[in-house]
């Protein structure tokens, strides 16, 4: 076993269960890997992680591990570490530093180890890792060839690096790829954000007020799973477009001031910081519930609620209470952390089978093109989306129809018209 610091080893063994009952849900990312046990494309290199710890993650690392890479893994998210798959991969061997409900000087604790194991290439989920080694170990960036980035807010602030020219080797935009921003953030953020909220309060959505704040894919996803349920959802957006399109898609819109007084539930996925602050707190219903799946725990100002309570205490496990001074009680979710890794699981496996053959083929495409990358943010070519979902099409044993001679020819010409 290697350099590892999780919760309990003890716990190895379910972790163990846990990875296999993923596998058999992410067929995909498995024909990656037997690709790769054959091929081994990674012979020799090191890659540093900051992901999620989860099932699905596991599945990953077990993949890059079988073309040859040695990992060193930490958490990307003080609690979205799953403790027993922390110790399953610490049994096998993996440099693993992470563990549910961690400090912030633990959780950069658990960055610098792995910044320590030297990577060549590095794994991001909301940009961390770059950050950190950009502010504290810039020495250490000659030897990187390039990173993956993972979500929207970690492709947010790499831009804003760019922009600023702060980043200093390339990193190709995970997020970025259809099979990716679409299925894990519209499908997967939908699903599990409900599956949070619900495992944390036990309530039933049907003819609740639920306040969506954002309509990007994430948003989108949130908002129809919401209404699915029978809830009665209200959009709050900042861009026209988005706005005009959740109009469109049969939701309320309006202005978050006014949306605070008929929620009964909020959720924030925008990205953005204080999306949710005291004057909406103060205007809400007593009793509402406020969640958040943006990556940081910036979208609810949780620190100044904390100031300006009279009272606070835990209800039950991810759900705590605040009492204002005028006697209303708040009840924010998981920290006002990621609502579907703090209270759940996280994305379904089939979900993530996906975006893991993006991390696993974008790797595969570094390596290979790595003195053609940019330092900045690269796009990756749209060849990968497609081989994502032929993958899993055929995982899921569905057929789809191929262009004859006939019609490929009268795509790619110009001549036959009316």
């Amino acid at each position: 076993m290697g350099n590892f610091k999780v919760k309990d080893l003890s716990l190895a063994d379910q972790g163990l269960r846990n990875i296999e009952w993923a596998e058999a849900q992410m067929g995909a990312l498995l024909k990656v890997r037997e690709r790769f046990a054959r091929e081994k494309p990674f012979a020799g290199l090191k890659i540093g992680i900051a992901l999620h710890v989860t099932k699905e993650t596991a599945v990953l690392v077990r993949t890059l591990r079988a073309g040859g890479a040695e990992i060193a893994i930490c958490s990307c998210n003080p609690l979205s570490t799953q403790d027993d798959v922390a110790a399953a991969l610490a049994q096998e061997g993996f440099q693993v530093y992470a563990k549910k409900g961690q400090t912030k000087e633990e959780y950069y604790e658990a960055l610098r180890s792995v910044i320590a194991s030297q990577p060549q290439i590095t794994i991001d989920d909301g940009c961390d890792l770059v950050s950190e080694i950009h502010t504290s170990y810039p020495h250490l960036i000659p030897q990187i060839w390039f990173g993956n980035e993972e979500t929207t807010t970690g492709i947010i602030r790499l831009r804003a690096m760019e922009k600023a020219g702060a980043l200093k080797y390339p990193v190709l935009a995970i997020n970025d790829l259809k099979t990716k921003h679409l299925f894990d953030n519209f499908y997967g953020t939908g699903a599990s954000t409900l599956d949070g909220i619900t495992r944390a309060t036990n309530i039933l959505l049907a003819g609740k007020n639920v306040v969506v704040c954002g309509y990007g894919p994430c948003g989108k996803g949130v908002a129809l799973r919401a209404k699915g349920m029978g809830a009665n959802v209200i959009v709050t957006e900042v861009d026209s477009f988005r706005a005009l399109q959740a109009v469109m898609d049969g939701y309320r819109v309006m202005p978050i001031m006014n949306a605070t007084e008929e929620g009964d539930i909020f959720i924030t996925v925008t990205g953005n910081k204080n999306v949710i602050d005291i004057p909406h707190l103060q205007r809400m219903k007593d009793g509402a519930i406020l969640a958040n799946s943006g990556h940081f725990d910036a979208e609810i100002n949780v620190n100044k609620l904390r100031e300006r309570a009279q009272q606070c205490r835990m209800i039950r496990p991810f759900m705590e209470e605040f009492t204002l001074d005028t006697g209303k009680k708040i009840y924010v979710l998981g920290e006002g952390r990621l609502i579907n890794l703090a209270a759940a699981e996280g994305h379904p496996s089939v979900v993530m089978a996906q975006s893991f053959c993006g991390q696993a083929l974008a790797i595969e495409y570094g390596v290979k093109n790595k003195r053609k990358l940019k330092v900045g943010v690269n796009v990756l070519p749209p060849e990968i989306d497609q081989t994502i979902a032929e993958l899993q099409l055929e995982a899921l044993g569905i057929r789809k129809d191929v262009l004859t001679a006939e019609q490929n020819s009268y795509l790619t010409s110009w001549q036959e018209g009316t």
